[in-house]
């Protein structure tokens, strides 16, 4: 977590995208915030852990691989009506080592580059996730209504220094 100003405590969190073979690797979420849509593996950054290694120990708990190497490519700021929910480290991989697996958590699907389910993700991912399908870094802003159902406001820059 971090302390961006006073009093306001911000939870830090990573997601990360195997890409190979004209392929990424999503996965349908199986319980938590975002239950049944498809995402990257990632989630909260634990105390001293750097967000590397959390995108790294996510992607192993929640589908049983290891990624072999992470860049960054991006950073997202996500606000659920008034208040920041959360910064978002997001890191691209060649690839995994090892079959991805089933677990309670999350189901794993390598998915073709031009057939990315968008309808089935969270809605701000159209306005990102192609940059890093290409390559490309970004910085983004997303503020959703309180539920965290409707994107109400977005902004995204791409080709920054992250």
């Amino acid at each position: 977590m971090v302390d961006l100003y006073p009093g306001w405590i911000v939870q830090e969190a990573t997601i990360t995208y195997p890409v190979t073979d004209g392929s990424v690797l999503l996965i349908e979420k199986k319980r938590g915030v975002g239950a049944g849509l498809y995402n990257g593996p990632g989630g909260k950054v634990e105390a001293g852990e750097s967000p590397r290694e959390a995108a790294r120990r996510e992607v192993r708990e929640e589908i049983r691989v290891r990624v072999p190497a992470l860049s960054k490519f991006g950073e997202l700021i996500f606000v659920f009506g008034g208040d920041h929910f959360m910064t978002v480290h997001v890191y691209r991989a060649p690839g995994v080592l090892g079959d991805p697996e089933e677990t309670v958590e999350a189901k794993p699907r390598w998915v073709a580059l031009d057939a990315v389910p968008y309808d089935r993700m969270w809605e701000d991912d159209r306005y990102w996730l192609p940059l890093l399908l290409a390559g490309r870094t970004f910085r983004g802003w997303f503020r959703f209504d309180g539920a965290g159902e409707t994107l109400r406001g977005r902004f995204v820059e791409p080709d920054v220094t992250v």
